[in-house]
């Protein structure tokens, strides 16, 4: 999430609707179901962990935490709550396909559609093969992903209106049928004074097919175990948002 710029200082208040501690026992719910019994370890990766809180879930919860992502401005963030919370999770300031650890991790995250982000199929193949190389031959990568449905019929053409204390923000989506992408602006008004300033972001998010995605992860050496509806236990169907893939290495 390079793109994450202005966001970052805004990121935690516009998702304080998202409950990184209930996220947080979901994946770990999926990690006892799924796991081999051989794997005692409890270093995990947070792969485009933004400002951490998920992270710092885990951390809370028993585990060993590397934090990785791209925005600068979001590490930021983390490494101030860090400070504050006098955690000992490891961040890393890394493109999610340039990813370079010193060994190998019994866990891997993707949350929050982070991987949507990631337009590019061929940079996204890279992302899966680092994930591989990275991961401990009895360890789990999860992640979650809006799906094609989402993109076209949640989404879309959409705009929704944030109106807090801090900041006004103004979130437009643009639909691109192509290649089920969405071209998202984000209009940030803060007070300054008397009057307010305006900022800008836009990005954009990819929604990958199911055989898209399965047939990537094979090539990465990535074996999916299971997909799930939203944060269920419940298999997808037509009409899914979110899609949660529990993946281990092939064998």
């Amino acid at each position: 999430m390079a793109g994450y710029h202005q966001f970052a200082q805004y990121y935690d208040l516009l998702t304080g609707n998202v409950d990184y501690q209930k996220r947080c026992a979901y994946f770990i719910q999926l990690f006892e179901k799924h796991k081999n019994s051989k794997l005692q370890g409890d270093l995990l990766l947070d792969l485009a962990c933004g400002t951490g809180s998920l992270t710092f879930a885990f951390e809370k919860q028993g585990y060993n935490c590397i934090g990785v992502d791209a925005s600068e401005e979001m590490l930021s963030v983390a490494m101030e709550k860090k400070l504050a919370l006098s955690s000992n999770a490891l961040f890393l300031c890394q493109d999610l396909a340039g990813l370079d650890l010193y060994g190998t991790v019994d866990y891997a995250v993707c949350a929050l559609d982070s991987l949507n982000h990631i337009t590019d199929e061929h940079k996204l193949q890279k992302v899966f093969q680092k994930i591989s190389l990275f991961l401990h031959p009895q360890g789990l990568f999860v992640f979650d992903v809006n799906t094609p449905y989402k993109h076209a019929r949640i989404l879309g053409e959409q705009a929704f209106v944030y109106d807090l204390p801090e900041v006004y923000c103004v979130w437009q989506n643009h639909y691109r049928p192509k290649h089920h992408m969405v071209d998202i602006c984000l209009d940030f008004f803060y007070p300054q004074g008397e009057s307010y300033v305006r900022e800008s972001e836009r990005f954009c998010e990819r929604a990958y097919t199911g055989e898209e995605l399965q047939n990537m992860l094979q090539h990465a050496g990535l074996e999916v175990v299971a997909i799930y509806k939203g944060d269920t236990l419940y298999s997808i169907d037509e009409t899914t948002q979110r899609a949660v893939y529990v993946v281990k290495k092939e064998t």
